[in-house]
């Protein structure tokens, strides 16, 4: 008899897109008329940039010549993308990497869940709370979670991250060993400076912690303060993955690509060895468990490195920047606390009248036609508040902004 893993009957009903996608979709059966708009999952709506398409087109008619198709792709992606993450990535910002420290894949989402793989289950993870769900959910499928009681896991230490500590998470005062952390912030839109971040490595180093570092929305930073990556704090290689995405940056979702930073600097412990090298140990992983990234897929995103790529994926940004204004300004204008949408295309916003995150959702979706997370969807501390997204097209964006400022 096949026998289930039993740490994926702990997780509780649906994953939070999923319940919203099923709430839309009874919505929009009730109401076919109206047109819904979404601001709620984070999926990007511009086209891709012209770079990158031309680059699709060149290396898929690579694909039909026997001399220049490609099978598999190398296990840590391609050296002419490789290349080009080094180049732009970090030494423009004075950060000494290998290029065996970097490793292409087709996810940050994936990484994220993947990178427990090479984790022992006995670990004692950190989490913020409201934090991003695929961080906990796949530690609950890992076994790291222990039970579930009023909303928390028993074996997560959660950092609360409020409106009165600025979301910004204290350091762990319990014995932990893994944290992750998402900055800039999905879903509060927040950021850590230079100075905060370099507490958090300080503390990893002095106390033998791994740092999880999702920098998924570096590119959206404007604020010089504001690290793009952690390795810009020094002894960072020496306790920290991080994991970067294509995918808001450039536009990617539907083509998935990203890459994942373990520095052989980094080490962990075994029984009997304490100085094992996660860089080896994500290598095989990864040779075991992932064919590559497909090549035209990797060629797109060489392309954003190119100087024409660099201004084109520039103007997308700014764009959904502009979004962002347009809903942190509208619901100001209705006295509404108002976090984020500043270096991150994510807006977070207090609900009024006391409703719940769950009923203001209902409101909106119900009356004005209007798409949201609740904050409730990410942890117990996001309770009261929703999160909205700056990434739909400008008409939409100003039409949902003028339904909440007129009704």
């Amino acid at each position: 008899m096949a026998l289930v893993n039993e740490n994926f009957l702990r997780l509780p009903g649906s994953y939070l897109f999923a319940e919203i996608a099923k709430k839309i979709a009874a919505h929009k059966s009730e109401y076919p008329n109206h047109h819904v708009i979404s601001l709620g999952i984070g999926d990007v709506t511009q086209p891709l940039a012209p770079v990158v398409i031309k680059a699709l087109q060149d290396a898929t008619l690579e694909m039909a010549s026997e001399k220049t198709m490609r099978g598999y792709a190398p296990d840590q992606g391609y050296p002419f993308l490789v290349n080009a993450i080094l180049k732009n990535d970090f030494e423009a910002r004075g950060i000494s990497l290998d290029a065996d420290e970097i490793f292409v894949s087709d996810g940050a989402k994936s990484d994220t869940g993947n990178i427990g793989d090479i984790l022992s289950a006995d670990n004692i993870i950190a989490i913020t709370d409201p934090v991003y769900p695929v961080y906990v959910d796949t530690n609950v499928m890992a076994g790291r979670a222990g039970t579930l009681i009023d909303g928390r896991w028993s074996n997560i230490e959660y950092l609360d991250c409020t409106a009165e500590n600025n979301f910004i998470p204290e350091l762990p005062k319990q014995r932990v060993d893994v944290v992750y952390l998402c900055y800039p912030n999905n879903p509060t839109g927040t950021t850590l400076t230079r100075t905060h971040l370099k507490a958090w490595v300080d503390y990893a180093l002095a106390n033998e912690v791994l740092l999880l570092y999702d920098a998924a929305y570096e590119a959206f930073i404007t604020d010089p303060e504001v690290p793009h990556s952690i390795y810009e704090i020094e002894g960072a290689k020496q306790c920290a993955i991080e994991f970067h995405s294509f995918s808001k940056t450039a536009g990617f979702t539907g083509l998935r690509c990203a890459y994942t930073v373990v520095p052989k600097e980094l080490k962990a412990y075994a029984q009997e060895d304490a100085d094992i090298s996660l860089n080896t140990l994500w290598k095989r992983r990864q040779s075991t468990k992932f064919n590559g990234t497909a090549y035209i897929v990797q060629r797109a995103a060489e392309a954003t490195y190119s100087p024409e790529g660099k201004q084109q994926i520039r103007a997308v940004i700014d764009y959904y920047m502009e979004n962002a204004r347009t809903i942190k300004s509208g619901l100001e204008t209705l006295n509404m606390k108002v976090y984020g949408g500043v270096n991150a295309p994510y807006i977070w916003a207090k609900t009024p009248y006391n409703k719940s995150s769950w009923e203001y959702f209902d409101f909106l979706l119900h009356h004005l036609h209007i798409v949201t997370t609740p904050g409730s969807g990410f942890g117990k501390s996001g309770e009261g508040y929703i999160r909205l997204t700056a990434f739909g097209n400008r008409n939409d964006t100003l039409e949902a902004v003028n339904r909440m400022v007129n009704n």
